[in-house]
């Protein structure tokens, strides 16, 4: 007997601060899916800015209360830009939508302070939107010592069983994730206790850093492609000295964009930094690989997500690290019939479902949490 289908719609906006990745899902919240569509919506210029300029001054936990009215308000901005996606995407579906995952936007994030703040009122879109909404997820698992983060992993589980059947790929299989910060998740078997299968961790920037450089050096947002970095020269003395004095000295701890600055790239052009900085990256990107490898000898995949896969220059340099080593490929999820640029979307409407029915998003191998997590507060009001 097959478990009820539930549609759920999952909203995610990443540290780029760009836009809103949008899905329509329908799953059982267990091993069945199927994914409806996929949008884009994009924030307008002064709302991204606006984002940007708040959340780089908040430092720490001081500046939520200190700027907690232009929190506020910029919480009910963010609110009502998600929920009209949401009522458009109702209109287009005629079908009832059980659920709304919305992950909102992430200003803060400092797991030792167990704070993780994204902007989001819940209470507000239900009632826009006339939905079940769930939201707040990261909070419960850092209350259970966990990092609140990365929650996706409980997803590229299931996307795993399904690439393995189709495309014959063995386990163990990582989903290598590229957006604002990296996460790696490693799936070791198929069919193993979730709680020993499962092992996830932040690995290092991803867009973060490039983003800050070209925004601060150019007019444009991104580095689109990696074209900058390319027409740019690595600067191999900066690129050596920051390699030698910056360590990620663990891989349990979640991170932050504001964990990494560009201020070692200063006085170089804009092509020269963007190519130090993106090999730096890459460079902190593979030794995350390296350690999610282990001593594992085996050909192992790694199916690249998020907006940085279609940084070639990045994806060059990163393989370029790996070199020596001869098991490990990365390819593109696109490759497996799968958009890369809305895992994380399709995943919030699938940790909706599971929340719903007050099953895990988290396990101790993913955020560190004690124990298995239920996170996510559903609100109805309406």
């Amino acid at each position: 007997m097959k478990n009820k289908l539930y549609t759920a719609i999952g909203l995610m906006s990443g540290t780029s601060m760009d836009g809103v990745d949008v899905s329509l899902i329908r799953s059982d919240g267990f091993d069945q899916f199927t994914n409806i569509l996929d949008e884009y919506f994009e924030y307008n210029e002064n709302l991204q800015q606006e984002l940007i300029e708040l959340r780089n001054l908040i430092i720490n936990i001081n500046d939520l209360k200190r700027y907690s009215s232009r929190l506020n308000e910029l919480e009910r901005k963010i609110t009502v830009f998600h929920s009209k996606i949401v009522s458009e995407l109702s209109l287009k579906y005629q079908d009832e939508i059980d659920f709304v995952g919305f992950h909102g936007q992430t200003i803060f994030h400092n797991p030792k302070q167990k704070i993780s703040k994204q902007l989001g009122d819940g209470a507000l879109m239900s009632q826009l939107v006339k939905k079940k909404v769930i939201f707040n997820f990261r909070q419960e698992d850092i209350a259970n010592k966990g990092q609140g983060a990365p929650l996706t992993p409980i997803f590229h589980n299931l996307l795993s069983k399904r690439i393995n059947e189709k495309h014959q790929i063995n386990f163990p299989i990582c989903f290598l994730n590229i957006g604002g910060i990296s996460n790696i998740t490693k799936i070791i078997k198929k069919d193993e206790k979730l709680e020993e299968n499962l092992e996830a961790f932040d690995s290092g920037p991803g867009n973060c850093m490039i983003d800050e450089w070209v925004r601060k050096n150019s007019k444009k947002n991104f580095d689109e492609n990696g074209s900058i970095a390319k027409s740019g020269k690595i600067n191999q003395l900066i690129l050596n000295q920051v390699i030698d004095n910056f360590k990620i000295d663990s891989f349990e701890k979640s991170l932050d964009i504001k964990d990494f600055d560009i201020l070692f790239a200063r006085g170089l052009s804009l092509e020269d930094g963007c190519a130090t900085i993106t090999n730096f990256t890459a460079y902190l990107i593979a030794k995350g690989i390296e350690h999610a490898n282990g001593s594992n000898i085996k050909p192992i995949k790694y199916l690249v997500c998020g907006g940085g896969r279609k940084n070639t220059f990045l994806i060059q340099s990163i393989k370029d690290y790996l070199l020596h080593k001869k098991n490990i490929s990365l390819n593109s999820i696109d490759d497996y019939n799968l958009n890369g640029d809305f895992i994380e979307s399709q995943a919030f409407g699938y940790l909706a479902i599971r929340s719903s029915l007050n099953l895990p998003i988290s396990y101790p191998k993913t955020t560190g949490c004690e124990l298995p997590t239920v996170g996510g507060k559903l609100v109805k009001n309406f």
